[in-house]
Formats: C-alpha cells, structure tokens, sequence
C-alpha cells in the first residue's frame, strides 16, 4: 500500500471517528441536528461556509483551466464567491438568522405564506438532487484516478464517508468536519504551492516559463478574461449563495444574526486564497519541470481519448516524488479529497433538510416531534446517497449538463428572497409562484438549446431575466384576480328574494 493512501485513509478514519462523537449531541432536538443548536460561533460558522464552497471547482476545477490557459484567471471563480458572499454577509445574512429558519423555503413561507414554500422547496429539492449525484461523481472521479480504483468502488467509497458522518452527526458533524477539512486544505495545499514556487525560482521565472509556452505578458491578472466574463461570474457567485441552501445552512446555524453578518464576511477570507494557491499549482505544473506534460508518455494522457487530462494535474503532482516527499503529497491529497467532500457532505445535507422539514414537516407531518422529525432526517440520508449512487455511477455528458439547473434554480430564489425583504410590494405570492416554475422551464431550454448548439447564452442571465419576467407575468395574474373576485363580490346579493331599498 503507498505512502499517499495510507494518509489519506488515516485522515479520513479520524473524520469518521470524530463524527461519530457528535452523535448524542446532534440527537438533542431536530434544531440541534439539522442546525447544530443554532450555536456556531463567528469562526466556526465562517469557515464551514467556506468550506462548502471549496469543492472539486475551486480545486480540481481551478488548477485545470490555470493549466489549460496558463494564466491566473481561473481564481476569479473563488473571487467571486467570495464578493458574493461578503454582499450576502450585508444583506439577507442576518435576516435569515432572525427569522430562525431551517430552510430557505421555510424563509419564503415566512414572506410569502406556504403555497410559496411548497413550490419553491419541490424546486430547490430538485436542484440539489441533481447536484448531489454530480458532486458525488467529481469526488468518485478523483478518488478513481487517484489510486486506480474501479469506477464503481470509487462512487461506493465516497458515499460510505459522506453517509457516515452526515447521518450520525448532522449539521453538527458537518460543522467539526468542515473545520477540520479546511484546515488540511491550507496545510497541505499551502505548503504545496510555497514548495512549488519556491522551487521553479519565484513568480518572476514561473511567468517567463508560462510566457514562453504562449500565455500573455498579464497571466497574473484575474481580469484578463474582459469585465463581462467577470461580471457573469460575480453575479453568479452573489445569486448562487444568497439562496443555495448547502452554503448558507451554516448561517442559519449562527449563534445570533451580527454572527451570521460577520461568519459570512470573513467566509470571503478563507475561500478567495484558497484559489490563488491551487491556481499557482497548476502553473507549477505547466511548466514541465516534474513530468511530461505533452505526449503519450505523460502520466496525464488519456489513452481514451488520446490526449493529455488536465483535470489529474493537481493530483498528479501531489504524487511525484520529484515534487514533494510522499508523506506532505498525502497531506495534499487528502487536502483535495476534503474540498471535494466538504462541498459533496452539504449539498446531500441540503437535500436531507430540504426533504425533512419543508416536505415531510411542512406537509406532510405538521405535528411531527423532534424525535420523529431527527428519525425521518437520518433515514433519508440513507435514501438520498442510495438514490445519488446510482445517478453517478450511470450518468452520461448530456445528463450533467443539468447540473447547471440548480445554479438557475438558486438564482431564481435569490431574486425573490430580495424582492420578499426589501420590496414586498413588487411581488405576489403567484409572482413568486410564476418565477419558480416559468425560471426552471426557462433555464432548461437554455440548458436544451446550448447542448443542440442553437445558442449559448449563460445561464445565470437566462434565470434572472426569466425571474424578473415571470414576476411581472405573475403579479399581472394576481392583480387580475383580485379585480375579478371584488367584481363578483358586487354582483353577489346578500337578501336575494327581499326588497331592502
């Protein structure tokens, strides 16, 4: 057995074994599981915050497309989550805390009354199936590469971990373990990127290597990509975490609402260097110093596809001893595999909480207890990785390409949740009906259209103009309704057989 699996194994049976020992307080109240008591400290609830945003995009994610382009602008991904998340943090961030929610379904009940609840959680639930399942695949995708595991191993061992401590833990596990996870994140990948630079000569002969190799003179410039690639992007990181149950769970979670304005703002703190560093990796790594990076000999080819996969580039270089000795690769590694399952563990999470308490609490049990409700939630942890598994184990191309309907979905209840707090007079409770199913039916023949090559338009803005739009349609709806009923409460008689003139 290596060096690189035996760390990561140890790393991850200490995450198992910790999470096993917030069980009998996360079975306190359903508050207490689904929430963590609603006790998170600034610290505690901000890095887990970032935890869940520091998945397979801003690892694997980022050091590929610095490879492929060999410039720094991939990091504008975590900079902008991290804007957004600071305008979170002075915006909807203690008004969700205020108002005590689980869910952001159950904030929409609270502004818009429960026919908007209803709808809007069989559209988040959606959501974030699809992006459960392909979560779990990046996470099974990596850890197949990483130590030539069967495909379907890979999915099973991913979502062992991730049912383990989400089902004995709750909200209160992710928390430990999300801490835990950033940490080894910055540590391993950290040390990593100073090892890195350090030994390719500094930034000024990494950006001639890059230079020569065709990069532009400005490679260390997020911005280099245009204003408008950098706007969809920032609005896209503002709308997808202002109502993205997974990374604003936390924030429901804080000990008071000034907590969860401030977790939320220094979230920005931990999630923007986390880019810079893996980023700076794969730069490392174009320049050819620790393997071959160009042909069929390169321990990056695809014999599949008969060309080089940046996506192994991060852990590809975390296993050349060339590069750094096996025991911090293994940190490294186990660095990568917890980005990956501290955004997978959430996202199930939001799926389990999302089921639990809008679904089964909010329809379907209304006088459910606390014990009944921390029962339901641990068995649909099961059910939910046992749906996921088989979704990433058969999905093709086509199918994930949905995942991009949960982006929509998010941007669709971010623009209601910001009508329902500061201008409730601009929409109706069939406005924000008419958004959430007209915006889903929008961003899936966008999704439909860009597949077919009919047009390729993001889907961010698709979402928002639609939202807007279908607000408007519903509101017109409404008030059309309403004239209708006080027209035909004129023409009703109270005493239709008498004469009372």
């Amino acid at each position: 057995m290596s060096t690189y699996l035996i760390v990561v194994l140890i790393y991850f049976g200490l995450i198992t074994l910790i999470s096993l020992l917030t069980r009998k307080v996360a079975s306190r109240s359903a508050a207490d599981y689904l929430v963590a008591g609603r006790n998170l400290g600034v610290i505690a609830c901000a890095v887990v915050v970032a935890s869940e945003w520091l998945g397979g995009m801003s690892t694997i994610g980022v050091s590929e497309k610095s490879f492929v382009s060999g410039t720094m602008q991939p990091i504008l991904y975590n900079i902008s989550t991290a804007i957004g998340m600071i305008i979170i943090g002075f915006t909807v961030a203690k008004h969700y805390r205020k108002n005590n929610v689980h869910t952001v379904s159950e904030m929409l009940e609270n502004l818009f009354g429960p026919r908007a609840r209803a709808i809007s959680a069989i559209a988040f639930l959606f959501a974030y199936i699809v992006l459960a399942f392909v979560q779990l695949q990046t996470a099974s995708a990596v850890i197949s590469a990483m130590f030539g595991l069967d495909w379907f191993y890979s999915v099973l061992i991913a979502s062992l971990v991730i049912t383990l401590y989400t089902y004995f833990g709750g909200m209160h596990a992710l928390a430990i373990t999300g801490i835990i996870h950033v940490i080894v994140m910055f540590l391993g990948i950290g040390v990593a990127a100073w090892i890195g630079v350090s030994d390719v000569g500094g930034f000024a002969v990494l950006k001639e290597s890059m230079v020569s190799q065709g990069s532009p003179e400005n490679l260390y410039n997020p911005f280099s990509g245009g204003l408008s690639y950098a706007w969809s992007l920032i609005l896209g990181g503002v709308l997808g975490g202002m109502a993205g149950q997974a990374s604003i769970q936390p924030i429901f979670a804080a000990r008071t609402a000034p907590i969860a304005k401030k977790a939320a703002i220094f979230s920005a703190f931990i999630i923007a260097p986390f880019g810079i560093m893996v980023a700076l990796l794969g730069l490392v790594a174009k320049t050819g110093k620790y393997f071959n990076i160009t042909d069929a000999t390169s321990p990056l080819w695809d014999a599949a596809t008969n060309s080089i996969n940046p996506k192994m580039v991060l852990p590809t270089l975390m296993t050349s001893p060339e590069f750094i000795h096996p025991v911090l690769g293994g940190i490294a590694l186990s660095g990568i595999l917890a980005a990956i399952l501290s955004t997978v563990g959430p996202v199930n999470f939001a799926v389990v909480t999302i089921a639990t308490k809008d679904i089964y609490h909010g329809i379907i049990n209304k006088t459910a207890v606390d014990k009944k409700i921390i029962s339901t939630a641990r068995k649909l942890v099961i059910i939910v990785n046992l749906v996921t598994i088989p979704l990433a184990y058969y999905s093709t191309g086509a199918i994930l390409s949905m995942a991009y309907i949960s982006y929509g979905i998010r941007a669709i209840g971010a623009i209601v949740i910001m009508m329902g707090i500061y201008k409730r007079g601009w929409i109706s409770t069939d406005g924000v009906r008419w958004a959430f199913v007209g915006g889903t039916i929008a961003v899936l023949v966008n999704i439909i259209a860009k597949i077919s090559g009919w047009w390729k338009v993001e889907d961010t803005y698709i979402a928002v103009g639609a939202a807007i739009v279908f607000v408007i349609i519903g509101n017109m709806y409404a008030k059309a309704k309403q004239k209708n009923l006080i027209k035909k409460s004129f023409g009703i008689k109270i005493f239709p057989k008498k004469d009372i003139s």
